[in-house]
C-alpha cells in the first residue's frame, strides 16, 4: 500500500510539472528507500530471524560437544589433555574456513541451499564420528564434516543474512541470530553430559544426529524469500558522526581494516575460549566433578544469551565498534577473575558474570562490518570472514591452553596466555575508534 501511494504521488508531481513518462533514476531512487522498508524490519523478517535462531541452536551443538566429550575421549583412547584437546581445535578450525567458504555459497546460491547442506553434512558427521575406532579419525571426521561442512553453515551465513532484513532493531537482530549457537551451549551440554553417563558418547552422538536431521530440514523451508532491495545511501554508523567512505572506511583501506578486524577477533576468542573450552576439565581437576564443570558451561552459555540481547540493544544506540571495546575490555576483567577464585561457589559465580560480559563481543564484529561496507553481493562473505575467524581464535585458544595445562600441570598460565590475547584485541579496538573518532571531529568542523 505504502509503495503504491508513494508510485502515485511520485507520477502526479511529473505530470503537475509537464514532465510525464518514465520516472528517471532520481525518482527510483527517491522510491527505492521506501520499497526495501516495506519488508525490513517488516513480520517476516522475524520470521526468518527466528528460523535462523533455531538452526544456530542445532548446528551450534557441533562447536560444543567436543567440549562436553572431551574427558570420555581423552580416557577411551588413553591420550594427554593437549592431544585429547586437539579434537575441538580442529572442529573449530574447521568451522572457521567453511565458514567462510559457506559465507561465500550465500553470495552465490543464497542461505537456503547453505542452511540445507548443513543440516545434512551435520547429522552425517555425529553418526561418521560415533563409530571411529581411533582419534585421529575422531579428529578428521570432527573438524571436516562437523566443523567445515556442518556447523559452519549455522552461523556467518545466518548473521550476514539478518542484517539485510532488519534496520532500526538490526542490533538486536543479528545479537538474536548470533545467539543461537549460544543457545545451543546452554542447552546442549546437560543433556550431552546425561547421555555419555547413561549411554556412551557414541549413543549420544547418534541422538545428535537424529536430532540435526530433524529440525534443520523443515526449518529451511521458512527461508522462500530473497533479501528485500537495500537503501542506496547508508546510515550513519556508530552513534553519530561522518557518513561513511566505502572507499577508506575510517580512513584504511578496505583489506587494511578487515585484517585488523580479523585479527581482533582471534585476540578477543583465544581469550574467550579458556573458560569455555576447559571448564569442565578444569572443575574434574579440582575435584568438583565434570558434572559440574558441564553446568557452569550450561550457565556461562545461558547468561551469554542475555550479553547478546543487551548488546545488541546497545549496539543500536552506540554501534558496533564502541560495543567491541566495551565487552572485551569486561572480558579481560572477567579472566583475570578467575586466577584467585577457585571454590565451588565461586567457580559458578564467575563463569556466569564471564557469560555475561562476553556474549555480545563476536556479534559486534558482524555490525561493524555493516556499518562500514556496502551492503553488495560480498557482504555475507565478509561477515562470514569476521566472524569465522573468531572461531579460529576458539581453536587455537582451546589447543594451546590443553598444551600449556600439559607443560605446567595447571591452568593458570593458560588464563594469563588468554588474558594476553585479549588485551591484544582491546588495543585494536581503541586504535579504530580514534580513527572513528578523528573522522567525526573533522566531519563537526567542516
Amino acid at each position: 500500500m505504502t509503495r503504491a501511494l508513494t508510485i502515485v504521488a511520485l507520477v502526479a508531481l511529473r505530470q503537475r510539472d509537464g514532465r510525464a513518462g518514465l520516472m528517471t533514476k532520481l525518482d527510483a531512487e527517491a522510491l527505492q528507500p521506501t520499497i526495501a522498508t516495506s519488508e525490513i524490519d517488516g513480520p517476516y523478517a522475524w520470521t526468518r530471524l527466528a528460523a535462523s535462531v533455531a538452526v544456530g541452536a542445532v548446528g551450534g551443538v557441533g562447536m560444543w560437544s567436543v567440549a562436553v566429550v572431551l574427558p570420555a575421549v581423552q580416557a577411551e583412547f588413553g591420550v594427554a589433555r593437549g592431544a585429547a584437546s586437539f579434537p575441538y581445535a580442529m572442529t573449530m578450525l574447521g568451522l572457521a574456513i567453511g565458514g567462510v567458504a559457506m559465507g561465500r555459497l550465500s553470495d552465490v546460491r543464497g542461505v537456503r541451499f547453505v542452511v540445507v547442506l548443513g543440516g545434512i553434512m551435520l547429522a552425517l558427521g555425529f553418526a561418521l564420528a560415533s563409530q571411529v575406532a581411533s582419534l585421529w579419525q575422531f579428529i578428521l571426521v570432527q573438524g571436516l564434516v562437523i566443523g567445515a561442512l556442518g556447523a559452519s553453515a549455522s552461523f556467518g551465513p545466518l548473521v550476514a543474512d539478518i542484517t539485510l532484513w532488519f534496520a532500526k532493531r538490526r542490533g538486536l537482530a543479528v545479537a538474536l541470530c548470533a545467539s543461537g549457537n549460544y543457545l545451543a551451549g546452554a542447552v546442549w551440554p546437560p543433556i550431552l553430559q546425561y547421555g555419555i553417563t547413561h549411554y556412551g558418547w557414541r549413543s549420544t552422538y547418534l541422538f545428535v544426529a537424529a536430532v540435526s536431521l530433524a529440525i534443520v530440514l523443515p526449518v529451511s523451508l521458512l527461508y522462500n524469500r530473497r533479501p528485500p532491495p537495500q537503501p542506496l545511501v547508508q546510515s550513519t554508523p556508530m552513534g553519530g558522526g561522518a557518513p561513511v567512505d566505502h572507499a577508506r572506511p575510517l580512513g584504511l583501506a578496505p583489506n587494511t581494516l578487515m585484517a585488523l578486524l580479523m585479527l581482533a577477533g582471534l585476540g578477543c576468542c583465544v581469550g574467550m575460549s579458556m573458560p569455555q573450552v576447559h571448564i569442565v576439565a578444569y572443575c574434574g581437576d579440582l575435584g568438583y566433578g565434570t558434572a559440574a564443570g558441564a553446568q557452569m558451561l550450561s550457565l556461562m552459555l545461558g547468561a551469554g544469551i542475555i550479553s547478546r540481547l543487551v548488546s545488541g540493544w546497545i549496539s543500536d544506540r552506540i554501534g558496533g565498534l564502541a560495543t567491541l571495546l566495551l565487552g572485551s575490555s569486561l572480558q579481560g576483567l572477567m579472566l583475570l577473575a578467575f586466577l584467585p577464585f577457585d571454590s565451588l561457589t565461586s567457580l559458578y559465580v564467575v563463569s556466569f558474570l564471564f557469560g555475561l560480559v562476553q556474549g555480545g563481543i563476536v556479534p559486534s564484529y558482524a555490525m561493524i562490518v555493516r556499518e562500514l561496507f556496502p551492503a553488495d553481493d560480498k557482504l555475507a562473505t565478509r561477515i562470514s570472514a569476521a566472524l569465522m575467524v573468531t572461531v579460529a581464535g576458539m581453536a587455537l585458544g582451546g589447543w594451546v591452553s590443553g598444551v600449556i595445562y600439559d607443560w605446567t600441570g595447571s591452568y593458570r598460565w593458560a588464563f594469563l596466555h588468554g588474558l594476553a590475547w585479549n588485551l591484544l584485541n582491546v588495543s585494536i579496538a581503541l586504535f579504530l575508534m580514534s580513527r572513528w573518532s578523528a573522522a567525526r571531529g573533522r566531519a563537526v568542523a567542516a
